[in-house]
């Protein structure tokens, strides 16, 4: 079950991953202003506790609290680089490195390993992953080996290169989105299920409130809450959150119930929805949303998706 939830909620979260994208190009501009608007609604989450109430001792909670705070540093970072580059290059460049993280921190801190058949489709999926994150124009085969190998060792071509903040940013966000994926499973281990998801929650909002502490944020909150995009965006933006709140619960459950390195290498799955909900929307909506998406660059991509789903036959 868990391995159908996880599916699941990397199908919704590239839906939401396209939305964010949007939001964050044509409305509001601001990873941290961004950040502060989705962490807010954290505390809603309360509701759920009804279903199974639990008060955790001053050692869990700091733990959980640390947890939610964890998560909302990270998505400070997974905007900033969400809104530097297109969502088809971001999540699959995220997503390839956060399986890595998540596989070392497991076994240093959770003791966790992987059989071979696990292994196996480990590396297919994470080559899969990033081949669909390397962005390239043109298709000369021969030229191409020795072209990756310039990217690697750094002597790379501007037309080929992220840029260093989108990297920096990149890098960062998966390491902590791996921390946080291990720290909830060390939570759910020793907690039940709601109440370690709730109370980790509560440190997400009050990261928030933090936020309001530092004047140049608080500024530019204020500075959005009067811009006139703003009573355009607002039903979106909710309808976005619920749709991301579900697949957020779904994969915590995920996580609670399978190995959290192989919930992460899954995210190959959402790349393919990702590429088919881009590939449909520059096509029909252009103007709304717009993405290079060439043949050259779809081919690779599709041979990424190959790989992914390769690697997902392996593990099932």
């Amino acid at each position: 079950m868990w391995l159908f939830a996880t599916i699941g909620s990397y199908f919704i979260n590239a839906g939401v991953y396209v939305a964010d994208k949007f939001l964050l190009s044509k409305r509001i501009h601001s990873s941290i202003v961004y950040a502060f608007y989705v962490g807010i609604w954290s505390i809603f989450n309360f509701v759920i506790l009804i279903f199974d109430p639990y008060l955790p001792n001053w050692h869990w909670l700091a733990i959980d609290l640390s947890a939610g705070a964890l998560f909302l540093f990270t998505m400070v970072f997974w905007y900033k680089a969400l809104h530097q580059s297109e969502a088809t290059r971001v999540v699959p460049v995220v997503g390839s490195l956060v399986p890595v993280f998540s596989l070392l921190l497991s076994f240093l801190f959770l003791g966790t390993s992987l059989s071979k058949q696990e292994a196996a489709a480990f590396i297919v999926l994470a080559i899969g992953g990033a081949l669909i994150s390397v962005k390239r124009t043109k298709m000369y085969l021969p030229s191409w080996v020795s072209r990756r190998v310039h990217e690697i060792l750094g002597s790379i071509h501007a037309e080929y290169q992220p840029t260093t903040r989108l990297i920096q940013n990149s890098i960062i966000s998966a390491f902590f989105f791996a921390a946080y994926y291990v720290l909830m499973k060390y939570i759910f281990l020793h907690q039940p299920f709601i109440g370690g998801f709730v109370w980790s929650r509560l440190g997400t909002f009050l990261g928030v409130i933090a936020i309001l502490f530092v004047p140049r944020w608080r500024e530019l909150i204020a500075a959005y809450r009067h811009d006139e995009q703003r009573k355009t965006s607002v039903f979106f933006f909710l309808v976005v959150r619920v749709a991301a709140a579900v697949a957020f619960i779904s994969l915590n459950w995920a996580i609670s119930m399978g190995d959290v390195a192989l919930v992460n290498v899954l995210q190959g799955t959402q790349y393919l929805f990702l590429i088919v909900l881009v590939l449909i929307l520059s096509v029909k909506f252009p103007k709304i949303y717009k993405e290079e998406l060439g043949r050259e660059v779809l081919m690779q991509k599709i041979v990424g998706v190959i790989l992914v789903s390769l690697g997902l036959y392996l593990l099932m």
